[in-house]
């Protein structure tokens, strides 16, 4: 056999008994560097289907929308490569425009560098986004592979070539829309994520949790360094809508000088803000921002600016040389870059600092100290000492009848001591989150009813335990029974109380609310 034959026997054969027999479900990653799937079988030679951009040109973190369609199909792969070397890895990455249909992939050791199907479902068309990378070669070209039965499919269709501006094309873009879209107007891009090394020593860093990197999928990161008469900001975090930072007199959402980077249409738009009360950030129609900078990559959004340390022509801009306490929020924007509340407690500092003052590297808090203490408190009183108490009573009642401690009967004693426990340590928690929250939280949902509900009972269970009636008194029988069902309501309320307090954000309630 000579050799080409031999080759391709031995590819058939690797085909037939790949671990994978196809791949419905789009996971393809075998065939990254090839783009050839092992169904058995010979690509077609004439493409059915055709790739279109909405440009001609592109700038490092520029988007690009790419369109793939033509008969009905039920696998696709698409990828972009370098032009001059169609077999080097895939670059850049892509963003879906609907995960229903279409799922990112991980080739050559870049994050979200190809595009596949979720299922085998049928199709005509398929939309998606390719941002380009800071590295990206002068010329991409867009190469996809198309199944539209099992045994039917072609590889590496050529799409568009689009290209940095300047550079020679020595062919012209294939199946380009006649409505190409410019994207060439200035635009400032990361080439590779933030460093921690300057943390402490000339930079003022915040980070969460403490000293992750930034580089991190779950590190969120706030660096300053005073440059002369302006401070130089990093702001990177996991999140596809926005992240902010807030500077506050106090550690409560409202009057607070705040700084959004915002993911808009596959961009990042770095705009300032004033937070009013508990409503929505009111969004400066005069930016105050200079040198902006952004990265959308490997799941983190990254931005960088500049701005003076005075900014009198600015109305609600603090000066930086000033201590403030420092907010980090994280949160979902939709379709032209609207922002939502974020979904969990922001990041504040436990303390006032000045940023223009001596470079430190702290972390922060996303639950005050006061509720921590709260929530351990009333987990203690009513998950261990209440139920240690119960059980005390049921259980050992007949056990320990005969043994005494203090002239009482050593359970009644034990019995007694816990349930005190249990009000002593409700009443401390009781009153926690008041002292936080200087008075009644509005946006605590039902949690702070249930607590006083739970609060009452538990202080009625203690008082009307001082007036119990002896053993053989008439009136005993009533005692237990209101005894039993009061104590099992402040049980039961108490469990649900806890429960609910799970999701409930006390610092910062629905926009709108007050």
């Amino acid at each position: 056999m000579e050799l080409p034959g031999l080759a391709f026997a031995v590819w058939m054969l690797i085909c037939f008994y790949a671990p994978v027999g196809g791949y419905p479900n789009g996971k393809v990653r075998e065939a990254c560097t090839s783009m050839v799937p092992c169904h058995g079988s010979s690509p077609q030679l004439s493409p059915e289907h055709t790739i279109t951009v909405n440009g001609t040109e592109f700038k490092p973190g520029d988007s690009i929308e790419v369109h793939l369609s033509g008969p009905v199909f039920e696998g696709f792969f698409i990828q972009a490569r370098d032009a001059e070397h169609l077999e080097s890895p895939a670059l850049g990455s892509f963003m879906l425009a609907d995960r229903g249909v279409s799922q990112l992939l991980t080739c050559a050791h870049t994050k979200n560098s190809a595009v596949s199907h979720t299922s085998k479902a049928k199709k005509k068309h398929i939309k998606v986004y390719w941002i380009a990378p800071g590295n990206a070669p002068k010329r991409v070209q867009f190469l996809a592979t198309v199944v539209k039965k099992y045994k039917i499919f072609w590889v590496k269709i050529p799409g568009p070539i689009v290209s940095q501006p300047n550079a020679l094309s020595p062919t012209p873009p294939l199946h380009a829309t006649s409505e190409a879209v410019s994207t060439s107007h200035p635009v400032s891009y990361l080439s590779k994520p933030f460093n921690a090394s300057s943390c402490g020593r000339t930079k003022f860093c915040i980070r969460n949790p403490s000293n992750c990197d930034p580089e991190s999928a779950s590190c969120f990161f706030l660096s300053f360094q005073q440059e002369g008469s302006s401070v130089f900001i990093e702001m990177s975090g996991p999140s596809e809508g926005y992240l902010a930072f807030a500077l506050s007199h106090d550690q409560w959402m409202g009057d607070d000088d705040a700084y959004l980077c915002v993911g808009e249409d596959h961009r990042v738009r770095a705009i300032t803000a004033y937070l009013k009360e508990r409503s929505p950030p009111v969004l400066d129609s005069e930016n105050a921002l200079e040198d902006v900078s952004w990265r959308l990559a490997d799941g983190l959004l990254q931005c960088s600016f500049r701005r003076s340390i005075h900014l009198p022509a600015h109305k609600g801009r603090f000066n930086l040389d000033a201590s403030y306490y420092i907010f980090l929020a994280d949160g979902e924007a939709s379709e032209g870059g609207v922002i939502h509340k974020h979904q969990q407690q922001p990041l504040i500092t436990n303390g006032i600092y000045n940023i223009t003052g001596l470079p430190q590297d702290i972390g922060g808090s996303r639950s005050p100290r006061l509720i921590k203490a709260h929530g351990a408190l009333m987990f203690i009183a009513w998950i261990t000492t209440v139920s240690i108490g119960v059980i005390v009573a049921r259980f050992f009642k007949p056990v320990w009848s005969y043994s005494f401690l203090f002239g009482k009967e050593m359970w009644f004693q034990v019995h007694r001591m816990l349930m005190l426990t249990t009000v002593m340590l409700t009443s401390i928690s009781f009153v926690l989150p008041f002292i936080y929250r200087g008075g009644w939280s509005q946006q605590a949902g039902f949690h702070p009813y249930l607590g006083c509900t739970v609060m009452a009972l538990a202080i009625f269970q203690a008082l009307m335990a001082g007036f119990r009636p002896s053993r053989h008194a008439p009136r005993r029988q009533l005692f237990n029974w209101f005894h039993w069902c009061t104590g099992t309501a402040a049980r039961i309320l108490a469990g649900i109380s806890i429960s609910s307090c799970l999701k409930i954000n006390l610092l910062a309630g629905k926009w709108g609310d007050h």
